[in-house]
């Protein structure tokens, strides 16, 4: 009976695409930035590694038009590439920017350290999202810590710390982070730790923690990442969102219809900072349902992005699509988008840990332009 890697290797035509928990566990899945904050929908770092290697040339310029949280980008410069993501979500430009920006590592660490120095609680009363959603003390912790923000020459990076934050401080349920529909503000028999535990009422640990962490994560980045390469970040609508230069291969995995609200899983982020809210322009978007008309709008928008970005590649530039294509949906687009599958390889998905543990199958469809 072949091994669990042979059958691997099978689905991806002799390219490993596929991983047991064994073979690849959470650390290295969420290696340095890959973790600088959660992010539901993203690839493991390691398949954009092995996609790379297969089919960009090295030292290639590379291009991410849903870019997400921003894997392939910072694959890329750990493997030696440029790249370009684009991102119509503010919170996702923000992280993007945080993980691949260059530092000055002493500064960064004088900033991180004295916000961590400064931790206090503001005194005005919260409202909104912020009174709703928060215990007092902990609303006071995270107001304080936005308010010195600006002190700082490395700010963007303090926002992702507070965001950080202020998504486990959320009065919901240590098992419920991704959506909770209400505050949660009584004790409650927790799934995840099989016991009775309490709704979190302060901030500042949390603050501390990642504080920390994200340091850490920085640092151990800037050591692997290659110099000389950087990665361009464009807060944009990947339809119309105009890009200078060529490019040696584009690699995506695009948002799924209906799949997940990417605004909603971020919207303390949004509300706390005060992020520019583009929802009603996400190509996917969970509040647009799954009807044949919304399906065929994500068909409409895919197929646009799809087909602009590949005249920006070199000629024979592969273009690489990571998928879960469950309606069948992506013959028609890649038709729409003038591209032709050269190879589709399959791979396995486990998603493991949490209530969203499960499994299932995902394509890497290569294409090329039509000449």
């Amino acid at each position: 009976m072949p091994t669990q890697a042979a059958l691997y290797d099978d689905l991806a035509g002799g390219l490993h695409l596929s991983w047991s928990e064994a073979e690849l566990p959470e650390r290295e899945r969420t290696k340095h930035v890959h973790r600088l904050h959660p992010y539901l929908g993203k690839f493991v770092p390691q398949l954009v590694e092995a996609l790379l290697e297969r089919y960009v040339r090295a030292g290639g310029r590379v291009l991410d038009p849903f870019a997400g949280s921003g894997t392939t980008l910072a694959q890329c410069l750990e493997s030696g590439y440029d790249a370009v993501g684009v991102d119509i979500a503010a919170f996702n430009c923000l992280l993007m920017r945080v993980k691949t920006a260059e530092y000055d590592l002493f500064q960064l660490e004088t900033d991180l350290r004295e916000a961590l120095a400064r931790r206090g609680r503001a005194r005005r009363r919260p409202s909104g999202y912020v009174r709703e959603w928060f215990a007092p003390d902990a609303a006071a912790e995270l107001l304080h810590f936005r308010s010195i923000l600006d002190d700082y020459e490395h700010a963007d990076v303090l926002r992702v710390v507070l965001a950080r934050a202020a998504r486990s401080a959320r009065l919901t349920t240590h098992f419920d982070l991704d959506f909770p529909r209400r505050p949660q503000r009584e004790p409650y028999w927790c799934h995840k730790h099989r016991r009775t535990c309490t709704p979190v009422q302060e901030a500042g640990k949390f603050l501390s923690r990642y504080l920390l962490d994200t340091l850490e994560r920085l640092k151990a980045f800037q050591r692997v990442r290659v110099r000389g390469r950087s990665a361009q970040i464009v807060h944009g609508d990947s339809t119309e969102a105009l890009l200078e230069g060529t490019f040696d291969a584009v690699l995506t995995s695009p948002p799924y219809p209906g799949l997940i609200d990417y605004h909603e899983q971020h919207r303390y982020a949004y509300e706390i900072l005060g992020l520019d809210d583009r929802r009603e322009r996400e190509l996917g978007a969970a509040a647009s349902g799954t009807s044949r008309r919304a399906i065929d709008a994500y068909v409409d928008g895919i197929a646009t992005v799809l087909a602009r970005t590949s005249e920006q590649l070199v000629d024979g530039a592969p273009l690489l699509v990571v998928v879960n294509d469950r309606r069948d949906l992506y013959p028609e687009i890649l038709h729409r988008s003038g591209l032709r599958l050269t190879d589709r390889l399959e791979r396995h998905v486990n998603r493991r840990t949490g209530r969203r543990a499960g499994e299932y199958f995902e394509s890497v469809l290569v294409c090329v332009r039509e000449t």
